[in-house]
């Protein structure tokens, strides 16, 4: 658990192959550092690769086991494209996945588009990190994160040993 005072540190990973040979400007993550970051959340790591399941994987583990990040955001790869790979990616690095995160930002999105049937971002624990995985569209990302943002530095102190109460007293 970060020390009182101290931020969650945070990696926001954005999956495109477009993106990592700069055909495409990345939208989606920097607008997921901004919320993050007026969330009090400190950005440790930023980084755009190829939609490629073995290198997602390497990066992820990377970032929970070597730089011991306390939450992962990914964005991009996960529709339904030959490419997109991310929630395969996740899958294979987490020890648990989390399904309401999952749940919760499928639901926010199909009050707004019908196409959000498609979309496959899960999340789950590694090491005692978050993984989140959401799309790669700025809004998709951004309807997506504000979905969850507000349970995250909760299930965050709980993952990292907090013991206060979680439910209100009555």
């Amino acid at each position: 658990m970060p020390s009182p005072g101290q931020p969650y540190r945070c990696g926001v990973l954005t999956l495109s192959d477009k993106g990592s040979r700069g055909e495409r400007e990345d939208t989606s993550g920097p607008r997921i550092q901004e919320m993050l970051r007026a969330e009090g959340y400190a950005i440790a790591a930023y980084q755009i690769i190829p939609d490629q399941q073995a290198l997602i994987e390497q990066t992820l583990i990377a970032w929970v086991d070597e730089q011991q990040l306390d939450l992962v955001v990914t964005t991009g790869g996960t529709g339904v494209s030959p490419s997109d790979r991310t929630p395969e990616a996740t899958r294979a690095v987490i020890e648990m996945e989390i399904p309401g995160l999952g749940e919760a930002m499928r639901l926010a999105s199909l009050r707004k588009t019908m196409q959000a049937v498609w979309s496959r971002g899960i999340a789950g624990i590694r090491k005692g990190c978050l993984i989140l995985n959401l799309p790669g569209s700025r809004k998709a990302a951004q309807e997506n994160l504000e979905a969850v943002l507000p349970a995250l530095s909760h299930g965050l102190y709980k993952l990292k040993g907090g013991d206060a109460d979680c439910g209100r007293p009555e």
